[in-house]
């Protein structure tokens, strides 16, 4: 079997629970009839009857022959009996040897945004002939497109410009998802930095990562990157760089921190071919003497992390019974692309039911902040705790942690080493070019095809708004009540996590120029329930967070809340839903919501929504009489969570709410819609309803039931 027919009959069929289950089946008979028996793979056969394959194996069991599947291999790259799978670079990058770890940490207290004094400096610089280049990475250059990869990448000596360096601070990002291009000393102590624009293209500067030695403590440097491309950024909202210390990281056990003054994000005349470029500059001073230090624009977080962390899932002897961790298929520079499903081991035909939801993350490489809310998702879904249990039992979970290995290993900000956004090629027919967008979308295609999909989200970054938020498809050209409910979801998700979560950032619609990305690709196939959520660089407005960064562990929480709310949304006790439901048509009569071009990486203007959607921590103080209704509304939506519950309990609950569902079946005439709620949002399709807004929206505003946990 050739290697592109082995990758497309593994990816497409990334882990069987059926399979499992007539192995588990077999095996149980196998122990109850201790007999001697012989073992054959099926290519061994002569018999034209049998396949010739290595994958299937006969046992000879009571006078016949019992044919299965060979249970898969350790996968190189998370073996319990080996090294990980070594990077893949371009063959013309330059890589050091020195492998660049960080510890994680949390500070104390949360760190607050920087504040303008109105006295920061906007440095301009001109082109010198005698300017002091201190680093220069011009391998990028050497090929216009990708050609062939090679593990580790060149390991050639690399040289430093400059010899004498007695005061002059050295820079290096030729490590793993580092960024820098060019550094010039134009100062004592300061210096002009420029970023590299994703491999194989002109533009996509915005992610830097790089390591900066021989450092003098109380010397106020200043840094400034010059090639910006955004005339909008978070470093005018308050954003500050992130720092990291090893020595301060070995004495004081003290990570990633916000630092920086004097932080100024303007234009600056280094425009070419009316393309105007911008500047992030900073002052900052360095803690300790001879220091091997780090700057970066988020916090980085490696292929080889990810591939470290799904080795220890994989030699758990817990964990690794409920996650299985598959080769959806590899890059185009032969790096591997994961899946992992997560459920706890199918037993019975019944269990086959079980819906899917399906997370990704990481189809754009500089947007770190997605990898952090992944790894909490996955930390929480993988716990012992009595929830992250009644979701394994309730759902099978497809799990792609990382769709751009490839860009995140080069240091790229947005495209892969095919020189595009794989975001906007969901719809591609070109496999070779875009592998992982192509494989998880014909894994989710064949998916629904056994059983259905409740949630598809697709983790980002976004570089211009605060806080996290979602972005949906537009329902508004159908029913009203379908227009409302794709918005229940983020709704719960905004109170569950008030200081994290804005509702009133979330919009809804679909731009011709977005047909390709996942979001609307997985809408179009059929998943309602289909999001992108945005996280901030930056940090939040809300509640107690209100002005402070997000740190690691406030991207890991958004995790939990998605599971949490995961939760609500699945509720038989469903009080919390059609409450939800009542509480968006009550804002829909209130408030107009402006339909705006959702971009996550273009300047736009907020949506008109000034209340932020939580019972405990709204911003909306200047409210007017409607927006303090909605907020008497929020109180009484803040019940207590119910389990969900066993087959035997539901149908018990059934039985007692039979009378409550007659009638609402007599008040809208076919009753498609009180259907759509029983069995949680399962059944609407891409069609129109043929029931009419009015029947609806009487039944929403009719006494909710009290329903009986």
């Amino acid at each position: 079997m050739s290697e592109d027919s082995e990758k497309e009959d593994y990816s497409d069929r990334t882990i069987s629970d059926e399979d499992e289950s007539d192995e588990d089946n077999f095996m149980k008979f196998v122990n109850e009839d201790i007999h001697q028996c012989a073992l054959l793979t099926a290519d061994s056969i002569s018999d034209p009857f049998f396949p010739r394959t290595t994958q299937i194996l006969l046992e000879y069991q009571l006078g016949r022959w019992v044919p299965r599947l060979r249970k898969p291999r350790d996968l190189y790259g998370v073996s319990s009996s080996g090294p990980l799978s070594p990077t893949r670079w371009p063959y013309h990058c330059d890589v050091i040897d020195e492998k660049i770890e960080h510890i994680d940490w949390t500070p104390s207290n949360p760190e607050p945004m920087y504040i303008p004094t109105g006295l920061e400096v906007e440095p301009l610089y001109a082109n010198s002939k005698e300017e002091t280049v201190v680093y220069l990475a011009e391998d990028a250059y050497k090929e216009p497109c990708f050609v062939y990869s090679r593990v580790g990448g060149n390991r050639t000596p690399l040289k430093q410009p400059v010899d004498n360096c007695d005061d002059t601070l050295m820079f290096e990002a030729r490590f793993e998802s580092g960024n820098l291009q060019k550094v010039v000393k134009v100062g004592e102590y300061e210096y002009q930095l420029t970023v590299r624009p994703d491999l194989f293209t002109n533009k996509h500067t915005q992610w830097y990562y790089f390591q900066v030695t021989n450092t003098q403590a109380g010397i106020v440097y200043r840094f400034t990157i010059t090639n910006f491309t955004k005339p909008a950024s978070l470093y005018n909202r308050g954003m500050r760089p992130l720092f990291y210390s090893e020595k301060e990281a070995s004495a004081h056990n003290i990570g990633w921190q916000r630092i920086g003054d004097q932080i100024k994000y303007y234009r600056n005349n280094q425009g070419q071919d009316r393309h105007h470029h911008f500047s992030l500059t900073w002052t900052f001073q360095f803690p300790h003497s001879k220091d091997t230090c780090y700057f970066a624009h988020c916090y980085p977080y490696t292929y080889t992390n990810l591939q470290e962390y799904l080795s220890g899932i994989n030699n758990d002897p817990v964990r690794s019974k409920f996650c299985k961790i598959r080769v959806l298929c590899h890059t185009i520079a032969r790096n591997m692309v994961y899946i992992l499903t997560i459920t706890t081991p199918l037993k019975n035909s019944e269990s086959r039911k079980r819906k899917a939801v399906i997370l990704t993350a990481r189809v754009h490489p500089g947007e770190t902040n997605s990898s952090w809310i992944m790894k909490g998702f996955l930390d929480y879904i993988l716990g012992n705790s009595s929830d992250a249990k009644l979701l394994r039992d309730t759902f099978v979970f497809k799990v792609v942690p990382m769709l751009n290995p490839d860009g995140v290993i080069v240091g790229n900000y947005r495209c892969s080493l095919a020189g595009r956004d794989l975001n906007r090629n969901y719809t591609s027919l070109l496999k070779e070019s875009f592998p992982s967008v192509w494989y998880t979308r014909n894994m989710i295609r064949r998916l629904m095809e056994k059983r259905e999909v409740i949630l598809y989200c697709d983790l980002h970054g976004h570089s211009k708004k605060e806080n996290i938020f979602m972005y949906g498809c537009d329902g508004s050209d159908r029913c009203k009540a379908l227009y409302l409910q794709q918005r229940i979801f983020p709704l719960m998700l905004s109170k569950n996590c008030p200081d994290k979560f804005s509702f009133s950032s979330c919009k809804f619609n679909i731009q011709k120029s977005k047909e390709g990305t996942g979001r609307v690709v997985m809408w179009k196939m059929g998943i309602r329930n289909s999001f992108t959520m945005e996280a901030t660089f930056c940090g939040s407005t809300l509640g107690n967070k209100r002005g402070t960064h997000f740190n690691t562990k406030d991207l890991e929480s958004m995790g939990y809340h998605f599971c949490d709310s995961l939760l609500d949304y699945c509720d038989p006790d469903r009080t919390k839903y059609y409450q939800c439901l009542k509480e968006l048509d009550e804002m829909e009569k209130h408030i107009n919501l402006e339909k705006v071009i959702d971009d996550s990486d273009t300047s736009l203007k907020e949506i008109t929504l000034d209340l932020e959607t939580s019972s405990h921590a709204s911003d909306s103080s200047e409210s007017n009489d409607s927006q303090t209704d909605l907020l008497k509304l929020n109180s009484q939506i803040k019940t207590k969570k119910k389990q969900l519950k066993t087959k035997k309990e539901r149908n018990s609950t059934i039985e007692r709410h039979q009378n409550i569902r007659e009638e609402e079946q007599e008040v809208c005439d076919k009753g498609h819609l009180v259907q759509r709620h029983k069995e949680s949002d399962s059944d609407v399709t891409d069609t129109r309803p043929s029931i009419s807004d009015d029947c609806i929206f009487d039944y929403f505003r009719r006494q909710l039931p009290n329903q009986v946990g």
